[in-house]
């Protein structure tokens, strides 16, 4: 069994935002692989079905940003995924927007939601796509309210490829292993 979780904040008002990029990935697939979100556990909502014999659990952790790794653990363990079965789907200011980035590995950098995973999970070795956000302009607007604030217009056709081509990224991955994945599209 795949696990694909989007990190994003629950709620009407997080709807759209940058954090919530995550999210919208798990959306998008949802969709293409026919797999409802209809199920309230772990924290979380989710589903779970098949793409060509893989058997698939999307998840939208729903504790808020900060503590996402309870939602993935508490799933992990419940199915007994293991770690190079999850892939982890989030926002990044340190990449520019639209831009989407794949790894094995990584720190958290400064993102609360990958610092609660890799706290839960106990290491920093799991599949995952960074979606870039940018920073915001020096002294413009900090941080957090910039990464809860909405993309400009002139970033959205950015963005919509990128969560397309993530959502893609993670259909290849139910089929090939990661690196080959990554290979594509680090490019």
């Amino acid at each position: 069994m795949k696990l694909i979780v989007g990190l994003g904040n629950p709620g009407k008002q997080y709807e759209q935002t940058r954090h919530n990029i995550g999210f919208e990935v798990i959306d998008a697939l949802s969709s293409q692989l026919a797999i409802p979100l209809t199920q309230s556990k772990f924290k979380g909502l989710y589903g779970v079905g098949f793409f060509k014999g893989e058997k698939v659990l999307l998840l939208k952790p729903l504790t808020y940003m900060n503590l996402s790794g309870e939602s993935i653990r508490a799933v992990m363990d419940y199915y007994q995924i293991d770690l190079e079965d999850l892939l982890v789907i989030y926002d990044d200011l340190d990449l520019p927007v639209g831009k989407i980035r794949l790894r094995q590995k990584g720190s958290p950098g400064g993102h609360n939601g990958i610092k609660s995973t890799v706290a839960h999970l106990g290491t920093q070795q799991f599949n995952r796509i960074r979606i870039g956000i940018d920073r915001p302009v020096a002294g413009t607007i900090s941080v957090p309210d910039y990464v809860l604030g909405r993309f400009r217009k002139d970033e959205m056709d950015f963005t919509l490829e990128a969560v397309r081509k993530s959502a893609e990224a993670c259909t290849a991955w139910l089929e090939k292993p990661f690196l080959q994945v990554m290979n594509e599209y680090n490019q």
